[in-house]
């Protein structure tokens, strides 16, 4: 059991209303693939035309483009619902862009005014890397992202 209250409190640091959306974007990225262990891909897609496209991002290069309903990004974002997958090779229809990927957290991005903006997505080389705390965390966290929206 994980105790992610530094996590979220420090991720406020990060999150400033006076910057530029992508500069929040960029540096929350960092820090959540820094503090978080055992992860190897951590990066936003952002909607525009009802399609997601590649934001900020850590890790190895990725996948520029994604249709809404493909793959696990895409279908958080079409059903507007967190998607903790614990063996990506079980996911119908994952999009392999780091094949050292194993398991996936994508977390849907819900402006105030009910917009999509986009989707948080963390990828890890462990299978079931992603428990219901460190899940409930990187929720708040993305809540206190959609304040600056």
């Amino acid at each position: 059991m994980n105790d992610y209250t530094e996590l979220i409190n420090n991720s406020k640091y990060y999150l400033d209303k006076n910057l530029r959306i992508i500069s929040n974007l960029a540096n929350l990225t960092a820090y959540l693939f820094q503090f978080i262990d055992k992860l190897n891909w951590v990066g936003f897609y952002l909607c525009e035309d009802s399609e997601l496209y590649l934001g900020p991002f850590q890790g190895k290069p990725a996948c520029t483009n994604i249709s809404m309903g493909k793959g696990v990004c895409g279908t958080s974002a079409s059903t507007r619902k967190i998607l903790v997958v614990d063996d990506v090779s079980k996911f119908d229809g994952h999009i392999t862009c780091d094949s050292d990927s194993k398991s996936e957290i994508v977390i849907p991005i819900i402006s105030k005014d009910g917009n999509l903006f986009g989707v948080l997505d963390i990828d890890s080389p462990i299978k079931n890397r992603f428990d219901n705390e460190l899940k409930n965390a990187l929720e708040t966290i993305t809540n206190l992202l959609v304040d600056l929206l």
